[in-house]
């Protein structure tokens, strides 16, 4: 009997550092409990995160314990990705947001236009006057497709009503990266200096690559399973994220 609990409780323990190790190494799955990413990202989807994909640092793991200093196998992201990150303020909480500056770059707002490094970001009307959530409240947005100089292609929505129109001028740091959320009237992001600002390449966790699945929590809990046909968002299932 002494010998079957052991052999079960080594089963567990490699069990759980398989986990920790994907986990830490390869894939990591995260929840999205905001609207700060709509219409691209919405509250209820699950996907999964790349770790590899930018290399590794403490935040790669669990609780970051502090292993080294800097990150290692490094590679930067680039203008239009979507990625996970531990906010500068607590080096703890996680947000997901759309990487817009890289070090170096200006970004600033001109009468509810983005420009980087002076120009335009081109935006295209894709939808108007159509409902997002901003919290638990609904909002009306117009969605535009923007374009990036490096041709990444998104969807941004801004409110209809009061929009963030002007701003200063951010000058991304050394190593630092600038970020904001698709639902630009409802999100926390490096616009706001004490609460975001500009995020540390070493905050990085990981790139934001697949929806694997979702479900709308303002409907009902998964748990109703005689509601899911209203609950799950099958049409989301095991998506690309762009």
């Amino acid at each position: 009997m002494k010998k079957i609990i052991i052999e079960n409780l080594k089963t567990i323990i490699y069990a759980l550092i398989i986990a920790v190790l994907i986990r830490s190494v390869l894939l990591q799955p995260f929840y999205i409990p905001s609207s700060s990413m709509e219409p691209n990202l919405l509250v209820g989807d699950r996907l999964f995160v790349t770790k590899f994909t930018y290399g590794y640092s403490k935040h790669s793991f669990p609780f970051s314990p502090p292993i080294f200093e800097d990150r290692i196998f490094t590679d930067n992201p680039e203008r239009g990705d979507i990625a996970v990150f531990k906010t500068p303020a607590d080096n703890r909480t996680d947000y997901i947001k759309r990487v817009i500056g890289l070090p170096g770059d200006t970004i600033q707002f001109i009468s509810g236009d983005l420009y980087l490094n002076g120009n335009q970001i081109l935006k295209t009307i894709k939808s108007k006057n159509i409902t997002n959530y901003c919290g638990k409240s609904k909002i009306k947005v117009n969605t535009f497709e923007e374009k990036l100089p490096n041709g990444k292609v998104y969807l941004a929505s801004y409110r209809t009503d009061i929009s963030f129109a002007n701003s200063d001028k951010y000058l991304v740091p050394k190593d630092h990266l600038f970020f904001l959320g698709d639902n630009r009237d409802c999100s926390k992001d490096s616009r706001f200096l004490s609460e975001v600002g500009y995020v540390h390449i070493n905050n990085l966790v990981g790139k934001a690559q697949i929806l694997f699945f979702s479900s709308d929590p303002f409907v009902g809990s998964i748990v109703k399973f005689w509601k899911w046909n209203e609950i799950l968002r099958l049409n989301r299932f095991f998506k690309f994220i762009n």
